[in-house]
């Protein structure tokens, strides 16, 4: 079985042929999505709130980080992995995002690092990529910015803001990302930031016309059902089915039919 490149994930742009990208945040989830061929799984800083609970992504870890990236990469035979780098670990210093993001590929198994923004970190992207380490940049609603955002509104509507992201996904070609995601921006900027980038676009929100396309598994799940975003399709409904299951649980427990003789020693 041969393992998915960032290489050939441009191959794919070139043939046209549609990247499925997918999270996951442990070994369970990473092999199932694995085994059904998903062609990227990215371990995503929003584990911070889908696995722990919080409001934003800002209060996750480096090191709460690595412990996910490591069970996924344990579990993964042929999928891409991608590991999000988390707040501040690589806007201090171009020295501070080198070693994190050398930590994720050294002691995680990781094999490429997600940064959110353009411009601005476009010397650290370069550094890295210079480094050996593959960078897939992340432009649009960055879930890191939220505080100076105000909401998750759609982002890049105005003229001003949709120059800055076409300038911002070039400058992040240039400097060597592999990828980009393009997270809630207008369709049809999707498409002509796709159009004009020979590296392949990852979409969320943001139209099909972009390469390849990511979501939360927990989402398209129907397990988390605190964030009902528009973009979301919902392949199952596993927190009703989960909830169901486990008051049967209680209630075959409570009502003495767990466990059976069968089901005994």
């Amino acid at each position: 079985m041969n393992r998915i490149t960032t290489v050939e994930l441009k191959n794919m742009k070139e043939r046209g042929e549609k990247i499925v990208v997918l999270t996951a945040y442990d070994a369970l989830f990473a092999e199932i999505e694995d085994q059904a061929g998903v062609d990227v799984i990215l371990v995503g800083d929003s584990a911070a709130m889908v696995v722990a609970g919080h409001e934003t992504t800002h209060p996750i870890t480096m090191d709460q980080m690595l412990y996910h990236c490591s069970s996924v990469s344990r579990a993964v035979k042929k999928a891409l992995v991608v590991a999000d780098m988390p707040f501040l670990s690589f806007q201090v210093s171009i020295e501070n995002a080198v070693y994190n993001a050398g930590r994720f590929l050294k002691e995680s198994g990781m094999q490429a690092v997600k940064l959110e923004g353009g411009v601005p970190i476009a010397d650290t992207v370069r550094r890295l990529v210079d480094l050996g380490i593959p960078v897939m940049g992340h432009l649009g609603l960055t879930p890191q910015s939220i505080h100076r955002f105000g909401s998750y509104e759609v982002r890049a509507r105005d003229e001003v803001e949709a120059l800055q992201l076409k300038k911002d996904a070039q400058t992040l070609e240039e400097a060597g990302a592999f990828s980009i995601v393009l997270e809630k921006i207008p369709r049809k900027l999707a498409a002509e930031v796709t159009k004009s980038l020979k590296i392949p676009t990852i979409g969320i929100g943001s139209g099909p016309e972009c390469d390849g396309q990511v979501l939360v598994n927990y989402d398209m799940l129907g397990l988390y059902d605190k964030f009902k975003p528009r973009f979301v399709r919902r392949y199952l409904e596993m927190a009703k089915s989960v909830s169901q299951a486990v008051q049967k649980y209680c209630g075959d427990i409570r009502s003495g039919k767990f466990p059976s003789d069968k089901e005994s020693y």
